[in-house]
């Protein structure tokens, strides 16, 4: 399958070594997917907003986690009403919440744990790369650049640039 954007098509890519646990991209996240779209409107809300990225601590690192929208992506697969799909134009695996049934197989089948239920509906919530914007708002609200919004190219450019800051800092 070979998608119209091509190697143009932008990620998110995660620099571990920048992140600081904060958790804004958490929270910004969940009022992107608000109704409201404003963080006093989401906490209000009946049901609140769900996250679509979430950060660990694994040892002294902490480690932000969304869905990798993989190019043979299992929770496709798994669909049984053709739900959770992919967009031919950015590459990005989305959802259809009329059509899901709630049936949970592409929770199961996610190999990240990123595809989680919304509260009080069995229906699922993921990452869409927050398609009503230019850059989807956990990278926007990143203040440690830990989470980058780029085509794979430009991420490799960013990681040879550190790494030669890094030499030369030395």
């Amino acid at each position: 399958m070979e998608l119209k954007g091509g190697a143009g098509v932008k990620e998110v890519f995660i620099d571990i070594s920048r992140c600081v646990g904060c958790k804004s991209c958490e929270i910004a996240c969940a009022v992107a997917h608000s109704e409201s779209r404003s963080l006093f409107g989401a906490i209000a809300e009946k049901v609140p907003p769900r996250k679509r990225i979430f950060v660990h601590a694994v040892d002294s690192s902490k480690v932000p986690i969304n869905c990798r929208h993989c190019e043979e992506a299992r929770c496709v697969a798994v669909c049984p009403t053709g739900a959770m799909f992919r967009d031919e134009q950015s590459g990005t695996i989305l959802h259809d919440p009329e059509r899901c049934l709630g049936c949970g197989f592409c929770e199961i089948a996610c190999p990240f744990g990123v595809i989680t239920r919304l509260p009080e509906r069995k229906i699922v919530a993921k990452c869409d790369r927050c398609p009503d914007r230019q850059v989807p708002a956990c990278v926007e609200a990143c203040p440690t650049n830990a989470l980058l919004y780029l085509t794979p190219q430009d991420a490799q450019k960013v990681k040879r640039q550190r790494v030669v800051a890094q030499f030369v800092a030395s």
